[in-house]
């Protein structure tokens, strides 16, 4: 065997397993089935921009350890995230906040926004939340939960907001303040110079393998190392032998435009139902515009996002955890926890939705636990 360690994916969570692994000393070999490394923050230089290629990805956390460790890899820059919401040309703020309920219905305080959203619960009739929808309008009323949830949500979902979990909507941010930060998070900002440079210096000294699919070569590469970290899809590891999980995917249609500017802001999310996209992201505005040299660019380049549910070969984003695929998830870690050399992490490998900051804090728990002496 010639490495301790195999490392399936060269996204965040194997990128950081990695490091902490070879800082420990530990021989090291990462692979991946994709032509890059960085995974879903993957992002690429496009007349100067850092392009987002599957997705826009801020990074955000009140967690003063991982923001330390990953300031270590990357200076990072002040952005803020403040999507706006765009419903048939009128737009609103998102996060839901004072500039929504004034631009809904005109109020201007606190209390005239929280009691017209306690009068649409009340006439609604909803005690209990059941279902996404009924959790919406308990949260925000029902003139927003129509123009601002609804269609945005049945389109990233493919499915009626009736049949939806009410938990998905729960941290749904709503402020009676006049405070557009999305995110409230202590830390947050963009990597200057990309993720996939932030990455990169993560798996600097670090052997790399790209273009390798490992479940296509698993008994020639299980040879090389005494341990395996996968992160690829946990239902795939083992031959989809209860059948497959399910995702929600994305489709991303990208351009570049002959203009310095499209739309003045980094998202703009489209809320109606009728928009076959969810949102625009406006690359150039992660950065202010510039490019790491602080200059100005002439060009800008949008990318459509359209939801659309996974079938095999498609690339798995959200898992989609109700209740028949928490209890398949289930039937699969108990095989995962049979593997006695394996361990199984990320957002695939454990079948959950993670934001990058939790990548970030879970493998490094991991790689603690795992490689303390």
């Amino acid at each position: 065997m010639r490495f301790d360690y195999l490392i399936v994916g060269a996204g965040l969570y194997g990128a950081v397993f990695a490091q902490q692994a070879k800082a420990a000393g530990k021989s090291v070999l990462v692979i991946d089935k994709r032509p890059h490394i960085a995974g879903n923050v993957y992002t690429e230089s496009v007349e100067g921009i850092h392009v987002h290629q599957y997705g826009a990805h801020i990074f955000h956390t009140n967690d003063k350890r991982v923001w330390d460790y990953v300031n270590r890899f990357a200076t990072f820059n002040r952005f803020t995230n403040s999507p706006v919401a765009n419903y048939k040309g009128e737009l609103y703020s998102l996060p839901f906040n004072m500039y929504t309920f004034n631009r809904m219905w005109g109020v201007t305080t606190p209390e005239e926004a929280a009691a017209k959203i306690e009068e649409q619960r009340k006439a609604a009739g909803i005690n209990e939340p059941r279902n996404l929808e009924e959790q919406a309008i308990s949260l925000v009323g029902t003139d927003i939960y129509e123009k601002l949830v609804k269609g945005y949500t049945e389109k990233q979902w493919g499915r009626d907001c009736k049949d939806l979990p009410a938990f998905i909507i729960k941290r749904l941010p709503v402020r009676l303040t006049f405070d557009n930060n999305y995110f409230n998070a202590l830390y947050q900002g963009i990597p200057i110079g990309g993720y996939t440079k932030m990455v990169a210096n993560m798996l600097d000294g670090i052997e790399v393998r790209l273009g390798v699919d490992y479940l296509e070569h698993k008994a020639e590469l299980d040879v090389l190392a005494e341990k395996v970290v996968y992160t690829g899809p946990i239902d795939a590891y083992f031959n989809y032998c209860f059948g497959p999980l399910e995702y929600r995917s994305v489709r991303f249609e990208t351009e570049v435009l002959d203009k310095p500017n499209f739309q003045g802001n980094a998202a703009v999310n489209y809320t109606d139902r009728e928009t076959p996209w969810t949102r625009i992201i406006e690359h150039k505005w992660f950065q202010f515009g510039k490019d790491d040299d602080g200059n100005d660019l002439p060009k800008t380049v949008i990318s459509r996002e359209y939801s659309s549910e996974w079938r095999p070969g498609d690339e798995p984003y959200y898992p989609v955890n109700d209740e028949k695929n928490s209890a398949l998830y289930e039937q699969y870690k108990a095989l995962a926890e049979r593997e006695r050399d394996v361990l199984f992490g990320g957002r695939l490998g454990e079948y959950k939705y993670y934001d990058m900051d939790q990548v970030v804090g879970v493998a490094l728990e991991m790689s603690k636990l795992k490689l303390k002496r």
